[in-house]
């Protein structure tokens, strides 16, 4: 039962492709990867994009995910993490690509072939919710189908935005009306700690999303 899935709405996506370096490298890498997996085995791996602006805890996230320990960041991703999260039905890989601001025309060209969209948002930096918006906005526009999980980050900081203002903020009601759409508080606490259930919440919904 996901308890703190704040559901939006629904909605879906056409991806558009663009070439980089960054996407170039990673495709590389991602391809190599998913060749030696083997033809049977590749149908089964499905992709996640994870972006946000920088600062969100995108690393700090994918650590929990992928662990279910809290480990945080000690600074920002300069170009691509990647991290494996294997179920009883698939094996999703996560990819985070850097929020920094010469990295972030190239989070659209890692659309194509992913199942999902997660985006971060540290919800105690309010002055940069705007940006934030126009970023997230930016990148589906024109992408009607892709699931898009929003993790309303840094819950547990003192003055942090609440759910129903980054939702207001962030214009998600804007974002369409066939879009399989979610905002979930999460924060990350004490490193070595367990996640919290929010998180746990967060990984069960990509899970059924990209099935």
């Amino acid at each position: 039962m996901l308890e703190h899935v704040y559901r939006v709405g629904l909605l879906g996506v056409a991806v558009a492709l663009v070439g980089g370096i960054i996407y170039a490298t990673w495709d590389r890498w991602f391809g190599d990867r998913r060749r030696a997996l083997g033809a049977e085995d590749e149908g089964n791996v499905k992709q996640v994009l994870v972006v946000g602006l920088d600062g969100a805890g995108k690393t700090s996230v994918l650590h929990s995910l992928s662990t279910n320990t809290v480990k945080r960041s000690d600074g920002p991703t300069m170009m691509f993490n990647s991290v494996c999260v294997k179920t009883e039905e698939t094996e999703i890989e996560f990819l985070e690509v850097g929020g920094g601001k010469s990295l972030r025309h190239c989070w659209s060209s890692h659309l194509p072939g992913s199942q999902a969209l997660v985006y971060v948002v540290d919800s105690a930096d309010r002055n940069r919710m705007p940006l934030a918006k126009k970023e997230l906005h930016q990148l589906v526009q024109g992408h009607a189908t892709l699931p898009v999980v929003v993790l309303a980050n840094k819950q547990d900081i003192e003055g942090a935005c609440t759910i129903s203002e980054i939702h207001e903020q962030l214009s998600l009601a804007k974002l369409g009306a066939k879009r399989k759409l979610f905002l979930i508080g999460t924060h990350v606490a004490e490193d070595g700690s367990q996640i919290p259930t929010s998180m746990h919440d967060a990984k069960e919904l990509i899970a059924h999303l990209v099935i």
